[in-house]
């Protein structure tokens, strides 16, 4: 798509108010929801009532659907029908105009990239780009957005990240094995007035040698015998060598107090799902914070990513039997997802390493960066100065458990839970509840234990020994913090 076809068709979605504020209008509130949901029909039933230009483009663009010559026409003026069918963005018949490309407002953003299998029919192309999916959006959620001079686009696909790093970031590194990935990502720039450095090649052998200030990176990481039918979720790399070459070289690239977020899949055999991802971080020196969202079953995993190529029946039956037997043969019992922070520690600094499974809260950047604070306050701050410290409770909720026993009921534990904090629960007991409920930020914590160690008749020094690592692992679930 040249630079001339890419503002021509610009300046005709702008002008037909073709933004996310403008198609939920269109189509009203119900019809939006269904289509959120995968929903279809009430959409194309809505753009069929309003008419007009934004209609056109939602029908073409969002929905797959086809369209009159004349219509088509009317919605693209400057465009013009003969040069979008050129360039591969439509498609005309003679009879009917269809969309080749997924067009869609994402914030305030415009995203390029190919229609997926449930509007496209038929199988994939091997150099599919992917639009905007679960994957992408769990990586832009959790990203830090400190602002930063150079930052790494690892496999950009379509530019998700990429327009997201534009707001914070002076200079954009954007690379990709796929050639399509790359020229779509071109358009998706152009379509937003940004401009990325793409680059063309696998992993960091496109900035050999260079280093940023934030990585990230949505790659093909999904785990199997090696295959390479689909670039955008198959390496070529057997199974989770991928993420684990990512892992082993990004440290290379990072500035001082650099950060990198990369979204991983890795294989699991037996209990501890953590073991193979520290295996990884071994010999990076960098600290990093694991986290599992989701651990998916051999059938459950391949089903989720044979569903989304719309092959045959038969086919994904043929496929999906090799990729079982594979498993099997590697003794894997299950594959991990989620993602993976890292960050450059201070000079002298032994790297700390942390995985933890965390299902039911997504994390957000804003997280990252105070996980990582909070740890760096627990590696510099001694005991001694913790005591002296005046510690604040953060907002909480005190959750108890009990039975029914004979005499009522009996409470068998209790636990702290900070609201909106992925894992930031922790148990407590009689003593430590009081601690938490005397951190206001006005007494040094010495001398509430002091208070507590007098009330219940024990020595002050076992009992602030006893205390202190459930003070610190208070701090490092951001339930508790030092008062300004």
């Amino acid at each position: 798509m040249t630079e001339d076809v890419v503002d021509a068709l610009g300046a005709d979605l702008r002008a037909a108010g073709y933004t996310v504020d403008g198609v939920a209008e269109l189509l009203g509130p119900d019809a939006h929801a269904a289509l959120g949901r995968g929903v279809w029909w009430p959409a194309l039933r809505a753009c069929d009532a309003a008419g007009g230009a934004l209609a056109t483009l939602v029908r073409l663009l969002l929905l797959g659907a086809d369209e009159s010559p004349q219509r088509a026409a009317e919605a693209f003026p400057t465009a013009g029908l003969a040069a979008l069918t050129a360039c591969g963005v439509l498609e005309d018949t003679g009879e009917t105009v269809r969309a080749i490309l997924d067009i869609r407002p994402y914030s305030d953003f415009l995203v390029v990239s190919d229609q997926d299998a449930a509007l496209r029919g038929g199988p994939l192309h091997r150099d599919h780009v992917l639009g905007i999916g679960g994957a992408s959006l769990s990586l832009a959620r959790a990203v830090v957005r400190t602002p930063v001079r150079r930052a790494l686009d690892l496999g950009t696909g379509c530019g998700v990240q990429a327009l997201h790093l534009s707001g914070h970031c002076d200079h954009i590194v954007a690379t990709d094995t796929n050639e399509r990935a790359l020229a779509l990502a071109a358009a998706t720039a152009r379509l937003n007035g940004m401009s990325w450095d793409l680059r063309h090649g696998s992993l960091f052998e496109p900035v050999a040698g260079e280093r940023f200030d934030l990585i990230v990176s949505n790659p093909p990481f999904v785990v199997g015998a090696g295959a390479t039918d689909y670039i955008y979720r198959d390496s070529g790399v057997a199974g989770d060598g991928l993420c684990r070459s990512i892992i082993e070289q990004v440290a290379d690239h990072l500035n001082p107090g650099g950060t990198a977020h990369i979204m991983a899949n890795w294989i699991v055999r037996g209990d501890d799902w953590g073991a193979r991802v520290r295996d990884w971080l071994a010999g990076t020196g960098l600290h990093a914070w694991v986290v599992q969202r989701e651990l998916a079953d051999p059938v459950s995993y391949v089903a989720l990513w044979l569903a989304d190529a719309g092959e045959p029946t038969e086919r994904v039956a043929q496929r999906g039997g090799a990729w079982l037997d594979w498993f099997a043969e590697q003794g894997i019992t299950g594959i991990g997802m989620g993602l993976i922070s890292l960050r450059v520690p201070a000079a002298g600094e032994r790297p700390e390493q942390t995985c933890e499974e965390i299902l039911d809260e997504p994390v957000t950047g804003p997280e990252v960066d105070a996980f990582f604070a909070r740890r760096a306050y627990l590696r510099h701050t001694t005991d001694e100065a913790l005591l002296a410290a005046r510690l604040s409770t953060a907002p909480v909720l005190l959750e108890e458990q009990s039975l029914p026993g004979e005499h009522g009921w009996q409470q068998i534990g209790a636990a702290v839970r900070r609201p909106g904090g992925p894992a930031a629960v922790i148990g407590v007991d009689e003593v430590l509840r009081a601690l938490l409920a005397g951190c206001r930020g006005e007494v040094p914590l010495g001398a509430l234990i002091d208070l507590l160690a007098a009330h219940h008749g024990v020595d002050t020094g076992a009992l602030a020994e006893a205390a202190l690592p459930e003070i610190r692992a208070a701090i490092g679930r951001g339930i508790l913090y030092q008062a300004e």
